[in-house]
């Protein structure tokens, strides 16, 4: 995760939220990635790199912003830090929440969502009222198939190797390593000390 600084509010942003509003608003960019994504294929970090610069460019992240799943490969990396160079912005600060693969997997292969209203759930952390049931809307819970252990691992084979050349990108930088299989207040507590001496701080422009 990236955050620029830590003023009073400011935007948090996920890749996924990016890619579902330039699709629902059927943007240039949206309609681009959406024939992508309908053709089987991978969103490029052209198309990414294009949608932060756009999003990042609204009012609301003036003073700062956190991105959560940016950057995933050295270009992507690449980008931002010339994106931020040329906005004014100081350099990032990189808050890495290391969690072991078996941890992973056993918190995904718990979840659960309802085939009514797609609220989330974990038969471990968050469970249901009544078991098998959504507390909101009374529909059944099912296991998403992205959540089978098999794709999990997949998954997470995959993330790796595209995300430990992005964390050697940042190790002599602004970068915080956590231990991301601690309490809450544990990881809490961490990511405000790492963030603390920003608080204060302003933009150069």
């Amino acid at each position: 995760m990236i955050l620029d600084w830590l003023p009073e509010r400011i935007p948090s942003i996920s890749t996924g939220e990016m890619l579902r509003a330039e699709i629902a608003h059927d943007t240039e960019l949206g309609r681009r990635t959406k024939a992508v994504i309908a053709a089987g294929g991978l969103v490029s970090d052209d198309l990414i790199n294009q949608m932060l610069a756009a999003r990042t460019a609204q009012p609301d992240c003036r003073n700062g912003f956190l991105l959560d799943g940016y950057p995933r490969t050295p270009q992507q990396a690449e980008f931002l830090d010339d994106l931020l160079a040329r906005r004014g912005f100081p350099e990032p600060v990189v808050v890495h929440l290391d969690v072991p693969f078996e941890v992973l997997v056993s918190r995904m292969v718990c979840r659960r969502q309802c085939s009514g209203c797609g609220a989330m759930y974990n038969i471990l952390s968050k469970r249901p009222k009544s078991p098998g049931r959504c507390d909101q809307c009374g529909a059944g819970l099912l296991v998403r198939k992205d959540d089978r252990e098999e794709v999990i691992r997949e998954r997470l084979s995959t993330y790796e190797a595209q995300t430990q050349p992005v964390l050697s990108h940042y190790y002599n930088g602004n970068y915080f390593h956590i231990a991301g299989d601690r309490s809450p207040m544990y990881i809490f507590e961490a990511i405000t000390q790492a963030l603390e001496p920003l608080i204060h701080c302003a933009p150069t422009t």
